[in-house]
């Protein structure tokens, strides 16, 4: 995930002094006290109110950052890394246009600010402009190429254009920032050799839509060599057991067993050297539980025959899971997210559909008062695990969500899924596309605007009313219902 980066080593920080110091250090709310300190002292300070203004943003506190950015900037317009910082501000706010000024007079002071220049690169590619971005992030990586922040923005950018093959041997950058050890990883890391005789032991990283997404590619490793165990999440389990089946699992709560060498699931494509065209299973990997479904099926049965209509079965999901002890994470969480008010006009879009909640977690009690008109039914106090959406999904028509795990879910069991994708979208999903080579059952709908879901709900109202009214009539006709 693409990031304006903050404060380094790089910038005209001064060590001694408590609050850099502390602000390097990452102790940040000491550093921000050491800053509110000294400015209480010498107010008109434009470099503190610099590094003060700086870390406000990792605080996510953009409109204070922007005000004390400003204020410094008035005092000292010819400071880089204000201006650096000021660009950064804009950009979590995805005001571009600002950023890009920002940035730009952060270069006009100091041409080799490899800050700036990485972080305009992250704006064009938030903009689509891949190539442009692609020249800016490799000037940075030439004045810092061992900076790990700049070139994971650089591998987030030739991902986001689909070159694979460098895009993931760059994104391995980012476990020099975010260490294996993190993880309790004590062995080498499979690149991709042959490892017969030996156990690789894969392990998730990221979120659950990035394990399951990323699972496809665990038989293809298993190919390679001896023994194979993975270690997930316990929501994923049953889910991942039953479409894997030849491949051993356990909980991250579990002890770890002995094993040789170690992949993270991310790197897997890396691993392997995966191209656009060499992507598998994009037909569908997942599997679900043949008596969970039928269930599912029978209960849907009944919703519909209670409705005392032919209903297409459509699935929501609105919002994705927050992430707030990871800032990058939280924020595109925030944009990916709405309410399920944003979802509103899909109540016109025939009177013969009948909504599902998919929705988990904090905002699922919005199923409780839908929009006026929208048949809305919430069965997800049943649903325990990822097996148990699966099924639930299985007895679907189709399945409308923001880029979450359960739009994961619904593409990786080959089900209809109509993704709302955020204007910055995630590098997956790539640029320009309404398709994807990671689901042939995926069709995105993303923001024309920042922040602004009015277009790809207008199209999707238009695309359901037609996909309803098309699949109603020959049933109608033949009396069954699918």
């Amino acid at each position: 995930m693409s990031q304006p980066i903050g404060p380094s080593a790089e910038q005209t920080l001064h060590p001694q002094e408590s609050g850099e110091a502390l602000h390097l250090a990452g102790r940040l709310n000491e550093a921000a006290a050491a800053y509110r300190t000294r400015l209480e002292a010498t107010p008109d300070d434009p470099t503190t109110l610099s590094n003060y203004g700086g870390l406000l943003n990792e605080f996510s506190r953009f409109d204070d950052a922007c005000a004390v950015l400003s204020r410094s900037l008035a005092l000292d317009p010819s400071q880089p890394d204000a201006w650096s910082n000021l660009g950064n501000t804009f950009l979590h706010l995805q005001r571009y246009d600002d950023a890009t000024a920002a940035y730009r007079n952060c270069l006009q002071q100091n041409p080799a600010h490899a800050l700036a220049l990485s972080n305009l690169g992250v704006v064009l590619d938030h903009r689509g402009a891949h190539d442009l971005a692609q020249k800016f992030h490799q000037v940075a990586v030439q004045l810092t190429p061992d900076n790990a922040k700049t070139r994971t923005n650089y591998a987030i950018s030739l991902l986001s254009h689909g070159d694979y093959l460098a895009g993931f041997r760059e994104y391995e950058w980012r476990w020099t920032t975010h260490s294996s050890r993190s993880y309790g990883m004590t062995v080498p890391q499979w690149k991709g050799e042959d490892f017969r005789d030996l156990t690789l032991m894969i392990h998730t990283e990221g979120g659950f839509g990035d394990m399951i997404q990323f699972s496809r590619f665990i038989p293809f490793a298993a190919q390679r060599g001896g023994r194979v165990i993975v270690r997930a999440r316990k929501e994923l389990l049953t889910l991942l057991r039953q479409s894997f089946p030849e491949q051993i699992f356990f909980s991250e709560d579990d002890e770890v067993p002995p094993h040789d060498l170690q992949c993270p699931v991310l790197s897997l494509p890396f691993a392997l050297g995966t191209t656009l065209e060499t992507i598998p299973s994009a037909g569908g990997f997942l599997r679900a539980n043949a008596q969970k479904t039928s269930f599912w099926r029978e209960r849907l049965h009944q919703d519909v025959a209670a409705s005392g209509r032919h209903a297409f079965r459509v699935g929501l999901v609105w919002a994705g899971a927050p992430h707030p002890e990871i800032q990058a994470a939280e924020l595109a969480n925030r944009r990916r997210s709405t309410d399920l008010s944003t979802f509103a006009p899909l109540a016109g879009a025939g009177a013969d559909i009948l909504f599902y909640s998919l929705q988990i977690g904090e905002k699922s009690a919005q199923a409780r008062t839908p929009p006026a008109g929208m048949n809305l039914i919430d069965h997800t106090p049943l649903l325990r695990d990822f097996s148990d959406t699966a099924a639930l999904v299985t007895a679907l028509d189709l399945v409308i969500a923001v880029d979450t795990s359960t739009a994961h879910v619904a593409a990786g069991l080959g089900k209809p899924v109509w993704m709302l994708s955020r204007y910055d979208q995630c590098w997956r999903w790539l640029s320009g596309r309404t398709d994807s080579p990671w689901y042939d059952s995926l069709r995105l709908y993303q923001q024309a605007a920042p922040l602004n879901w009015s277009d790809p709900i207008r199209r999707i109202c238009t695309d359901l009313r037609a996909l309803a009214a098309h699949s109603a009539i020959p049933q109608k006709q033949s009396g069954a219902m699918a």
